[in-house]
């Protein structure tokens, strides 16, 4: 029989081992029948994500109280120990018994030989919580913030170079706090206000997003949005409030030719169409016939008609007219997604520094791959979810060093100017102002 916690396992397990997110295995339980009490699935989802935001501190607690090497023990042992240790520490209703006992079960139903293991330690934890020490923030300040705030450290020396220690720690701290749950109204159908209504009749409280014109951010999520008579009917979208600014970048208008060259599932894609009142062309490329069938999917319920999908790798040769170029492209690349970290925190346990790298070479090859798909006088939209230069500023400044018939245009008056850099970049920082973390420059030829 599934249970909270023997869930919370097996979700756990698949992430570290498959390198699945976690999004979309809690969509895959919580829209089953697995589990039907409200209560357990908002625990469910509490105790995935806090035990994945917090897995760097927790580790460090149960190494103390473990005599071997963490990273000897079997992957699902690892998992029943911390998603305990989260519930034990780092909750307040969950009784201290029912967490351990629950645990011993789990264990020996996953392997028998453990479960005087995970008792132990888990027993050890709780006798012993007085003695639990962080290491000196004075002494070691990366070390400090990777173990407390829960980042790889590699990560944290990083950005300390970049940004500092205070923003450093200040980023690492919003990281582990639960996002808002953000919305975009799909305004070829409906209108913010009405949503607003519609969602009230569902005991969802929504309130107007400070700086998307188009999104809502649900204060009273009482259910999955996608169980809502609102997104079965095509009104909302789930998006964050930053990501939903990167379709504003490319300020559509109707009757524009557009070609979005990582469309992945469509998010910022219907966004522009939506925009356009559904008037024009959108041309959506991604290596992945599966999240094209799922755009196609979405654009349908969205009530979305000037989609037109392809298959195909955007950093080769794509079989597009060059006769028909287009007024603006989007490039929302692919990064390594560390602006994004609230929402995905399994993100920064599997990244490698060799993995920005690899990243950086991919979106050179993009946005210069772009440039025999515009018009004179066309727009190029660039944007990631990541906060690294190497990924952002510096992509800008090799392309325009490289490019001579480009240039960086302005923001649009759409932006708000705490988004602006120096430079002209669109810019988000979630320890700043409560949103995803997002980059965007405009490009103009």
């Amino acid at each position: 029989m599934d249970t909270v916690r023997s869930l919370a396992v097996e979700i756990l397990n698949r992430i570290e081992v498959k390198g699945a997110f976690a999004e979309p295995l809690l969509d895959e339980v919580l829209s089953g029948n697995r589990l039907n009490n409200i209560l357990d699935r908002k625990l469910l989802t509490q105790i995935v994500y806090g035990t994945l935001r917090l897995r760097g501190r927790i580790d460090w607690i149960i190494a103390l109280f473990y005599r071997g090497r963490l990273d000897d023990l079997d992957t699902d042992v690892k998992n029943v120990l911390r998603m305990s240790v989260y519930q034990l520490f780092f909750t307040q209703r969950l009784p201290h018994f029912a967490v351990c006992d629950e645990a011993v079960k789990i264990a020996k139903r996953l392997n028998p030989k453990t479960s005087g293991l995970v008792n132990a330690v888990l027993r050890n934890a709780i006798r012993r919580t007085g003695e639990i020490a962080y290491p000196d923030g004075k002494e070691s300040p990366a070390l400090f913030i990777s173990v407390f705030h829960s980042h790889p450290l590699w990560l944290v020396e990083k950005w300390i170079r970049l940004f500092g220690f205070e923003h450093t720690a200040m980023l690492c701290h919003a990281n582990n706090e639960v996002p808002p749950a953000a919305v975009r109204v799909n305004r070829i159908k409906i209108t913010r206000e009405a949503v607003v209504r519609e969602l009230g009749e569902e005991k969802i409280e929504a309130v107007p997003a400070s700086y998307s014109p188009d999104g809502l951010i649900l204060t009273t999520p009482s259910k999955p949005i996608r169980e809502t008579r609102s997104y079965q009917n095509g009104h909302v979208q789930m998006q964050d409030e930053a990501s939903q600014m990167i379709a504003r970048l490319a300020d559509p208008r109707r009757g524009d030719r557009i070609l979005d060259l990582c469309a992945g599932t469509g998010g910022k894609t219907t966004h522009l169409a939506a925009i356009m009142g559904n008037e024009g062309h959108i041309t959506a490329i991604d290596v992945s016939r599966q999240k094209l069938a799922a755009l196609k999917k979405n654009a349908e319920r969205l009530g979305v008609s000037i989609i037109h999908t392809l298959p195909g790798d955007a950093a080769g040769s794509l079989k597009i007219d060059t006769q028909q170029k287009f007024d603006k492209i989007l490039i929302d690349a692919p990064c390594s997604g560390l602006g994004s970290l609230r929402r995905n925190p399994e993100i920064k346990w599997r990244l490698t520094p060799q993995d920005i790298d690899k990243s950086a070479a991919l979106q050179r090859c993009l946005i210069r791959n772009a440039v025999h798909y515009i018009k004179d006088g066309g727009r190029l939209i660039y944007s990631t979810c990541t906060n690294l230069p190497e990924e952002n500023e510096d992509i800008i400044e090799d392309f325009l060093e490289t490019h001579g018939g480009f240039h960086r245009l302005p923001l649009p008056e759409t932006i708000p100017g705490n988004f602006r850099d120096e430079r002209g970049h669109f810019k988000t920082k979630t320890h700043l102002c409560g949103l995803d973390g997002f980059f965007g420059a405009i490009l103009g030829c």
